[in-house]
């Protein structure tokens, strides 16, 4: 065993320290006007990243290969609160989507906890299974049949962004495990049928593909979001117009401080800001990779790659959304995005990363 990556802590810290000061720019303004209190956001959020750092200390300490064991019980608990949270009374609705348990004024987002319980239950099925894993119907339907449902019970929330995210870090986990190519293309076939059947019969994810594809055709609606955060995007030039001197964070980019926070860091620090915030992420996601790859152990090498596409991917579709390159998913930008399971989750993660480090070759 060795010291964990160094390197990938400090990214993780600074990145998420970075988020904590680009909560507060972009969110006082709103704060102050509901809830009289400017420093509302940053308040909340700072007690969860407190607790990400007390999580992601104590999991680096504790040996990765525990969740071998553990593995089932950790998904099964997962699958039965992303139940729950369909009974109403039990799950809350915000935003239209039944997808919260409700804690006072916070709420706990059962979907978010899935993607990680899931990667840990597919690393050990393929490490128990690795000489079934040429077998299409005897290695790979059995762990796609647990994925369908797991994406069935999210989408009857409905969370469409985060089913894609773990959808895609399942499947490419399959792919590196030695799955053949002509399947996924069959698989991938059938995916885009799926997707084109559910935007069909969701009228509000019709709009969103209308919205994309030209947002002036409803500006005040459906395009609504996509414009302003161009807006936002646009003036930042080199260096931006100053942190905390945001214009669209004055009630023309709907609660800046989620989604769409990078286009509040673009529009105050510039391309400046972009670069060290890409920098800071290429950091960490290449660390990820690179610790995967020198995992002595086959079940670490699925459990490290799984975590770090999935932070990759996620961390993709929302800068692709927030530059209007894909329609809105409602996906938040790790790190750094307002949110308590989402950081939680982050965190977590990123704790079994830093244990998984110490094993290298």
């Amino acid at each position: 065993m060795k010291k964990v990556d160094l390197i990938l802590l400090f990214s993780i810290i600074i990145l998420s320290l970075f988020g904590l000061l680009m909560i507060y720019s972009s969110s006082y303004v709103w704060a102050e006007y509901k809830f009289n209190d400017p420093y509302k956001f940053l308040k909340s959020q700072a007690i969860f990243l407190i607790t990400g750092y007390l999580i992601m200390t104590i999991v680096a300490k504790i040996p990765y290969t525990k969740y071998l064991n553990k593995a089932n019980i950790i998904y099964g608990v997962c699958f039965l609160l992303l139940i729950l949270v369909l009974i109403p009374g039990i799950g809350t609705v915000r935003n239209g989507s039944r997808s919260w348990f409700g804690i006072g004024s916070m709420g706990i987002q059962p979907s978010e906890f899935t993607k990680l319980a899931l990667i840990i239950f597919t690393s050990k099925y393929l490490y128990k299974n690795e000489r079934d894993i040429k077998d299409i119907k005897k290695g790979v339907f059995p762990i796609l049949g647990v994925l369908l449902l797991t994406f069935g019970l999210i989408m009857l929330e409905p969370d469409f962004g985060t089913g894609v995210v773990i959808v895609m870090t399942i499947v490419v986990i399959l792919f590196i495990s030695g799955v053949k190519m002509k399947f996924f293309v069959k698989i991938g076939l059938l995916g885009l049928v799926g997707v084109a059947a559910l935007i069909l019969v969701a009228p509000y994810r019709l709009a969103r593909i209308v919205s994309f594809l030209n947002p002036w055709s409803d500006p005040l609606g459906s395009g609504f979001q996509i414009i302003q955060s161009l807006y936002a995007i646009g003036p930042g030039g080199l260096l931006g117009l100053g942190l905390g001197n945001s214009i669209q964070k004055h009630f023309y980019l709907p609660e800046p401080q989620t989604d769409f926070i990078f286009s509040i860091i673009s529009e105050e620090l510039g391309f400046l800001g972009v670069l060290i915030v890409s920098s800071l992420f290429l950091t960490i996601i290449y660390h990820g990779f690179k610790i995967a790859m020198k995992c002595n152990n086959n079940f670490g090498k699925y459990l490290a790659f799984g975590i770090t596409f999935g932070l990759a991917f996620q961390t993709l579709l929302n800068l692709m959304v927030v530059v209007g390159l894909i329609p809105v998913t409602g996906v938040t930008l790790p790190f750094l995005s307002y949110g308590g399971s989402s950081l939680l989750i982050t965190m977590l993660s990123m704790g079994i990363l830093l244990n998984i480090s110490k094993y290298e070759e």
